[in-house]
């Protein structure tokens, strides 16, 4: 099996890369997704690491609320990160364990700030000109440019992981560019096997 890793920096259009490599049959998992469930999932564990937050929208974790503690609090972040990524890689070596496709996609938007390189077999970065992006987050997630700024800064810069990664997309143009790229690198991938 080749496992493939999908990254980009926030509002860099992972998504759309996923959903079309989806739409083409192969198997794409979603780190963001399953750190949802996460979430739900170890309610309890995270109300007592953040007991003294209000972190619950009925009776729920609130991810909007946890998210402007985190992305202001780089001591919260790593806490709430010491809770969810262990989880989530054990989640992912029971997807690499189950999965009986050829190639499987999973996104991991955060693959370079946890060190999971290694898992992986090859990496696709999907990178988009800051200032796209910023945009993009702000309309998306109806952030001010401050709350945008905070998130974007929370990652690693694009330049560092462009370098670590086996092939880029770039995506600054329209969804036409963004499947012939994306095309292009499957084609190379499936000549790998």
């Amino acid at each position: 099996m080749l496992k493939i890793a999908i990254v980009g920096n926030i509002a860099s259009g992972k998504s759309t890369v996923e959903d079309y490599i989806s739409s083409k049959g192969y198997s794409v998992y979603d780190t963001d997704k399953i750190s949802h469930e996460i979430l739900n999932y170890s309610k309890d564990e995270i109300k007592a690491a953040f007991c003294k937050y209000d972190i619950l929208e009925k009776n729920q974790i609130s991810r909007k609320k946890i998210a402007e503690i985190v992305f202001a609090n780089k001591e919260e972040k790593q806490k709430l990160e010491n809770i969810i990524y262990p989880k989530l890689k054990q989640n992912l070596s029971e997807i690499f364990d189950n999965c009986k496709s050829r190639v499987v996609f999973v996104s991991v938007p955060l693959l370079f700030e946890v060190g999971w390189q290694n898992l992986f077999d090859k990496i696709i970065f999907v990178k988009a000109d800051d200032d796209i992006r910023l945009s993009r987050l702000m309309k998306r997630n109806n952030l001010t440019k401050e709350q945008a700024l905070l998130r974007i800064n929370s990652q690693k810069p694009q330049a560092d992981k462009v370098m670590r990664s086996d092939f880029i997309i770039c995506n600054n143009d329209d969804i036409i560019s963004l499947q012939k790229q994306t095309d292009e690198i499957i084609i190379l991938l499936e000549d790998m096997e």
